[in-house]
């Protein structure tokens, strides 16, 4: 079986941003990076599919778009348990609408005829949720997305969908397939030392994005604004007796 796992770098959500000059984007230079969130549940998937099926039945592949630093999360998935990797170098990938990036990935994986296919249900940057069904379309297979649990015997995959009000779906599909990852589906490994040191030896085939790179169309971020503060916080101090009289005088001032 041919297992992809699509990946992608972005900011820590921790990190201090600050917009770039244009106002289009963030500056990428003074921020902390890592694996998106849901992309690590598609992983940690992937690498416990392969792991059921046994290494001389499945094969599994990891690709990710971006600047060069973008080889840090790809190196990590491969620690996981990903026998090889791909890696589009893009530096201006955050520039890109998610259809142009699902067009990307198709010209890459088109002819590799991989039977399924993790992703994350979206990325902590941008969250668009488009990537994903985007590239199922342009492949021609199915898609199932916010997947909860998963499950698959003789090439039939049986997943558990998240719904709104906390409900699930059980939904069953053939290969080949492609399947978006929720926060649930499972608890994302962490790498050990000896197999950090196994994924260096690692293939990792690099290309330019401009190999791929077929749509001229593009939908671009016009501006990037800050939130608006519409209220504060006041913080009294005191003992009980002090903080009571001037509590009491506040809420007689909103009432």
């Amino acid at each position: 079986m041919k297992i992809l796992v699509c990946i992608k770098q972005v900011p820590d959500l921790e990190s201090k941003f600050k917009l770039n000059d244009k106002g289009n984007w963030v500056v990428e230079s003074s921020l902390a990076f890592r694996l998106n969130e849901y992309d690590e549940y598609a992983a940690e998937e992937a690498v416990k599919l392969k792991e059921k099926l046994g290494s001389e039945n499945a094969d599994l592949t990891v690709l990710s778009i971006g600047p060069e630093r973008v080889k840090e999360v790809i190196k990590k998935v491969l620690a996981m348990g990903a026998d090889r990797a791909i890696y589009i170098k893009d530096n201006e990938a955050y520039s890109k609408d998610p259809f142009r990036i699902s067009s990307i990935i198709y010209e890459c994986v088109k002819d590799h005829c991989f039977d399924i296919i993790f992703t994350g249900m979206q990325s902590n940057d941008r969250s668009s949720c488009q990537v994903a069904v985007f590239l199922a379309e342009l492949l021609g297979i199915n898609a199932i997305t916010t997947v909860v649990g998963f499950d698959c015997n003789d090439n039939v995959v049986t997943v558990k969908r998240e719904l709104e009000g906390g409900k699930k779906m059980v939904v069953k599909s053939t290969l080949p397939l492609l399947l978006t990852c929720q926060l649930g589906l499972n608890n994302p490994r962490y790498p050990t030392l000896p197999n950090i040191m196994k994924a260096k030896k690692k293939e990792i085939k690099e290309y330019d994005v401009k190999d791929f790179d077929k749509i001229t169309n593009n939908t671009t971020i016009a501006k990037l604004l800050y939130p608006e503060k519409k209220s504060k916080a006041e913080i009294i101090e005191g003992s009980i007796n002090e903080i009571a009289p001037k509590l009491l005088k506040i809420i007689k001032g909103k009432v």
